[in-house]
């Protein structure tokens, strides 16, 4: 039997079950620093375990991110992993951990803890059969990607460029595709300033920052632009005092996806376009682009075409796909660098109650990733 072949992983699978399972228990949320430096802590043993030398990355506003080496020096690969969820603490006992045949459930399973086990299962493999690896691999696994990587942004992008080829364990398509494009997202929020008065008495007086508003929604959803895959979502509205008070703030806050900078562009300049309607009311945009859109460079399609020769020496058929959520890998590739996406486990229902990975897809998953690592 190969090492590298996915029955050997298979005979592996319920260790990579175990840690998955131990990790859910680890209730994990970005907003919770103690929680998730206890599941850094747990990882950082199995990766001890694993062969790697650990290195904490202290962080005062976040959970302390982890950077876990096998080798030195420049070139390798890198692995991006995120150890928060958007599942808040209690989560587990409303959605606890469960198998079902093929299915395993839990707060964080797929999203992306699966890829985490993916990690361990392959480089815990290597580690036990003595395989010397031919060149430097390191893992960043951090703590806040669900919220904005704004502390972890920093060190992923310094990383990356001291590697050939970096891997994001994000889970794969619910078909199984690696993701080879990604939106980029924009966070931007447009508030009108009015002027109050009394409903009943004077509203004449007033400046309705709710009606207002209402004139400008249907503006800022014609900045969509669905067959260029732009999408503008209004997600959160909030105005208003009291029903007696003529309102004299509005805001809503917006979720932008575009494919290309073109597009970012164009939206930024529809949104500073936009003007009131009604006499005395003002206009005022925040916001800007957390991820760069991660578009199919000749480096991506080459990181690819690699992972699909090698997987096709394993009989496993990858395909590639581009999606419209953002991930680290985002940053990664706007640098110019050979990054690929969605090597994690197949599953469904990311940041929903029934989240859930396929169980057979951890082996072939932690079998291409080995293989990935060890081709000279």
């Amino acid at each position: 039997m190969s090492l590298l072949a996915p029955s050997y992983f298979r005979g592996r699978r319920a260790e990579m079950l175990e840690d998955l399972r131990q990790m859910v228990l680890l209730e994990s949320p970005s907003t919770d620093k103690a929680g998730l430096d206890r599941l850094g802590e747990w990882l950082a043993a199995r990766f001890v375990a694993a062969g790697g030398a650990v290195e904490r990355l202290p962080q005062a506003a976040a959970g302390d991110h982890w950077l876990v080496s096998w080798g030195s020096g420049e070139g390798g690969t890198l692995l991006l992993h995120h150890i928060d969820t958007v599942h808040p603490v209690g989560s587990i006992a409303e959605m606890p951990w469960r198998v079902e045949g093929n299915r395993a459930y839990g707060p964080g399973a797929l999203d992306m803890k699966g890829g985490i086990a993916v990690t361990l299962g392959a480089l815990q493999a290597l580690h036990d059969a003595a395989v010397t690896l031919p060149a430097p691999v390191r893992c960043l696994l951090t703590s806040d990607e669900e919220t904005g990587s704004r502390t972890s942004r920093e060190p992923i992008e310094q990383w990356a460029r001291r590697h050939e080829w970096i891997f994001c364990l994000e889970p794969a398509t619910a078909g199984g595709a690696l993701k080879t494009g990604r939106k980029g997202t924009g966070l931007f929020t447009v508030e009108v300033v009015g002027r109050a008065a009394h409903a009943g008495n004077n509203p004449e007086e007033g400046v309705n920052a709710i009606l207002e508003m209402a004139y400008q929604i249907p503006r800022i959803h014609a900045l969509a632009q669905p067959a260029r895959g732009t999408t503008v979502a209004v997600g959160v509205i909030e105005g208003g005092t009291r029903t007696n008070v003529v309102p004299e703030r509005c805001r809503v806050r917006l979720d932008v996806r575009v494919v290309d900078r073109e597009e970012q562009r164009r939206v930024e300049e529809g949104l500073a376009a936009l003007r009131p309607v009604l006499e005395g009311a003002r206009l005022e945009t925040r916001g800007g682009w957390n991820r760069p859109p991660m578009s199919r460079t000749p480096a991506i399609a080459a990181a690819f075409a690699r992972a699909a020769r090698i997987g096709a020496s394993l009989g496993l058929e990858l395909r590639e796909a581009s999606v419209g959520g953002g991930s680290d890998a985002n940053f990664v590739a706007a640098l110019g660098a050979a990054v690929l996406d969605g090597l994690g486990p197949i599953g469904d229902g990311a940041h929903s109650p029934h989240e859930f990975i396929e169980i057979d897809s951890l082996a072939d998953r932690a079998a291409l990733l080995a293989a990935l690592l060890t081709e000279d």
